[in-house]
Formats: structure tokens, sequence, C-alpha cells
């Protein structure tokens, strides 16, 4: 008798499945007919039909036999997307895990990571705590890295900058006189702070007569530690071996690459924009009158962008006076150029 009950309600179960296996099947092709019969080639599923295929996917276990307008990998591609997506919106609910740093202190981690590239993740995280941010060391790490794109290196700014004060630049440039005949301007102008060391004139700039500015130019072991200059053949044969006698070391510019002496190339410029193309040069002594007034203007009071707007030899000036007192110009170079200052009244 139990055997008989068991028969008839296995053979019901199978009756039911196939009718449901039916209708799911049914559902399944007349919903890729739909799609078959919108407009547009190929057909576009909508999220409704991914929805309904990753729902089918669940609840029939012959989903595939059914499924002919994509590939079934598909559909379990669409189901794990889903499933990230829920549990993406899931745990953004109710504010969980760890609580988000101020925006100020984020940029004050990437600031000093960009700032201080030889420093670690620890160095970081001491100086936080020096100035009373409480932050863990995970975290600055975290943000550090997305500061720093690159190995960590320091920039040719920063490179230049700590060796400026030992390099000098030298460099000829031409200046024609009333008479059509030809002269010769010789600087030295140091990087550091563009200061210009020393400047000459000559109608004939022989070896000698550079070796003797160098001299001049480097009084009381006033020297750089590397010369940078052209190939000129004034500076002779001889000029690189007495330079390293003396402890500096000669630096060439390749050929025809004046930008490798940028410094000296565009002093010849100003040279020439502030003071030398607004004069006809009467001889050599007036060229060189000339010449070291400005130098004279330049150190002393012209401002520079690359220092600040200072002047490469910092003068003390004197303040606004409280009450009273009038601004009054000296004149530079008969008129070409003043420079102001207050005077009390």
């Amino acid at each position: 008798m139990f055997s008989l009950i068991a028969a008839l309600i296995t053979q019901l179960r199978k009756v039911i499945a196939d009718r449901r296996d039916l209708l799911l099947e049914n559902a399944a092709l007349r919903q890729q007919l739909a799609i078959y019969q919108r407009k547009g080639a190929p057909p576009k599923l909508s999220p409704a039909d991914r929805l309904f295929w990753v729902w089918l996917s669940r609840f029939w276990q012959r989903w595939r036999s059914a499924l002919v307008i994509v590939q079934p990998e598909t559909v379990i591609k669409w189901h794990r997307q889903a499933w990230k997506r829920y549990w993406t919106w899931k745990s953004g609910q109710g504010g969980r895990g760890r609580p988000r740093i101020p925006p100020e202190l984020r940029d004050l981690i990437m600031r000093m990571a960009k700032e201080n590239p030889l420093w670690g993740a620890q160095r970081i995280h001491g100086e936080l705590l020096g100035l009373g941010f409480e932050v863990g060391r995970e975290t600055v790490r975290r943000y550090m890295h997305l500061a720093r794109r690159q190995p960590p290196s320091q920039t040719w700014r920063t490179f230049l900058k700590n060796h400026a004060a030992d390099i000098w630049a030298c460099d000829f440039f031409t200046v024609p006189t009333l008479s059509f005949d030809t002269l010769y301007v010789f600087f030295f102008i140091e990087h550091h702070r563009r200061k210009l060391m020393h400047v000459n004139v000559t109608a004939h700039p022989t070896a000698d007569w550079v070796w003797r500015q160098l001299i001049e130019a480097t009084p009381w072991a006033r020297q750089p530690l590397y010369l940078i200059r052209d190939r000129d053949a004034s500076f002779g044969k001889g000029f690189i071996a007495r330079a390293r006698a003396i402890g500096i070391e000669t630096v060439l510019s390749p050929f025809r690459c004046p930008q490798a002496n940028g410094i000296a190339e565009r002093m010849v410029g100003t040279f020439r924009q502030q003071c030398l193309d607004h004069v006809i040069i009467l001889n050599e002594r007036h060229l060189l009158r000339l010449v070291r007034e400005y130098v004279e203007h330049y150190n002393l009071a012209r401002p520079h962008r690359s220092l600040g707007l200072t002047a490469p030899e910092l003068q003390p000036r004197m303040v606004r006076p409280q009450e009273g007192g009038s601004v009054v110009g000296r004149e530079v170079l008969g008129g070409l150029h003043h420079e102001y200052s207050w005077k009390a009244g």
C-alpha cells in the first residue's frame, strides 16, 4: 500500500515538473522572440532582459537548452556583475568601514610626499604626529602612493639649486663702435644668485688676457667648483689644465648648443636689451664705463623674477617713514633706468 502511494506521488511530481519545464521553456522562447521583434539590428537587450535570464538560470536547470540569443557564459557574467553591484550597494549602507580622513589632512600627506621624495611613510607619519594630527601609518602609506606615480627621485630643479652656488658661467659677446670697430665684452656670472662676478672689455681677446680675467674674478679663493663655457678659441688650449690646477673644473658646452649655457646667453640678451641697444659706443673706454655702471645697477637694484623680485646682492632698503617722506629716484646710465628709495621728510 505504501509503495503504491509513493509511486503515485513520484509520478505526480514528474508530471508537475515536466509541465513547469514546459512553461518555463515557453516563457524563455517568447521572451527571446520579443527581443528579435524589436526595431534595430542587432537587437539590444535591456536590463530587464538580463534580469530575466539571471533569474531563470537560478530556478531552472535546463535554461541553457532554451537560450538562443546569447551564449550561456554571457548570462553567467551578467549574474556576477549583478552580484558585485548588489554587494557594493549593501556595503555602502549604514556608514560601515573606516571613517574618511579630512580633505585637508589628505592634501597635506600628498603634499609632503611630493615635496620630499626621499621620505617614507614612517617619516611622514612622524611629521604629522609632531603637527598634532592623529592618523595611522597605513593611511599615510596609502595616500603617499597616490601622490607618487613614479619612483622617488629629486627633480632637476632641486638638483640644480643644490649645486648652483658652486657653478659659474662665462661668455663673450661683441659690440660695434662708432668707427665700425669690434669690441669684445667678457663676463663671469654666478648661477646661484645670477650675480655678475666680473666684467671687462678688450679689442683683442687673447688667451693670456682671458686667463687674467679669471684670476681677477677669483681673489681670496672666491672661486667656483665648475665653470661652464663654450669652445671659443680665445680661451686657448691650456685653459682647462690651468683652471684645474687652481681647483676649477671646466665644463664645455656642446657644439652649436647655446642653450647648454643658457644663463650666460640670457645675460648677453639682458646686456643688449637694457643697455647697449640704446647707446652708440664711442670707444673701449666708453664701453667699459657703461658696462660697469650697468653691472652695479644689475647686482644691487635690478629685480629678478627667479629671485622673488629681489636683486642678486640683497641690500637693506629704508622702509616707508611713518610720517612724511617722499620717494626719490637716482638716474642710472644717464636716465635709461632709475633706482627708487624713500627720503625722510
